[in-house]
């Protein structure tokens, strides 16, 4: 399929996938695009996605962008649903370990420079591995962010040059909740613990009654996304 082809069917299914459901978008991604791969970060919305995908189709990679910063909670909740469902997620590395990074741009850049951190141990090994795929599949949903609000269920993600499936856009936090709930799906512990949204160790913290969900990211920053969705 060339670009204008791809063009076409995104405009296409952009409008006819709005009122579908999460599976039948799923369903249309992976048989369109069976060179996808699904984007975990292991949260409440993610590990919907990866109940989801076993049940329509176990044989699609998954990978987690491994920042070696997050929290034990995230590993742990990694090795759980690798057990339940019997699949290895793919480890994606940045090319620095910490000690290196911390040798040539100084100790505690998340500190310092957070969006060139985020840029060194997400955006890069992203775009790197994700030259490997023609489609990839996110969690993130309208209500989740301004940067957020117009995210289609399909569109094409010119940063990568690849198209880009949002099942669960128009779901809310509620929906997202009753689906773990209803198919007793195995969860991040922190949600319990004051923490809708979580990323690096270093870069969160719980989220206190009346904040928005996403004020514990990059708190005391005007930072508000990590540059993979936007």
């Amino acid at each position: 399929m060339n670009l204008l082809e791809k063009e076409a069917l995104i405009a296409e299914k952009a409008v006819s996938l709005e009122h579908e459901s999460p599976e039948a978008i799923l369903k249309f991604a992976v048989e369109t695009f069976p060179n996808i791969a699904f984007a975990c970060s292991f949260g409440a919305e993610d590990v919907v996605i990866v109940d989801m995908l076993q049940k329509i189709s176990p044989q699609t990679d998954i990978f987690y962008l491994d920042t070696d910063f997050h929290f034990k909670e995230t590993y742990e909740t990694r090795d759980r649903l690798e057990q339940k469902y019997g699949k290895k997620f793919i480890q994606v590395k940045p090319d620095l370990t910490p000690e290196e990074q911390a040798a040539k741009y100084g100790e505690e850049l998340w500190k310092s420079d957070p969006n060139k951190c985020c840029n060194l141990r997400k955006v890069e090994p992203l775009s790197k591995f994700l030259a490997g795929y023609e489609a990839w599949i996110t969690g993130i949903r309208r209500d989740q962010a301004p940067t957020r609000a117009n995210a289609k269920k399909i569109e094409y993600d010119a940063k990568f040059g690849l198209v880009k499936f949002n099942p669960l856009a128009s779901w809310t936090s509620d929906d997202v909740w009753n689906y773990i709930r209803a198919n007793d799906v195995i969860y991040n512990p922190l949600h319990d613990q004051n923490y809708p949204s979580i990323g690096c160790a270093y870069c969160t913290r719980p989220v206190m009654p009346g904040e928005d969900p996403r004020a514990g990211r990059w708190a005391g920053t005007n930072k508000t996304e990590c540059g993979l969705h936007k």
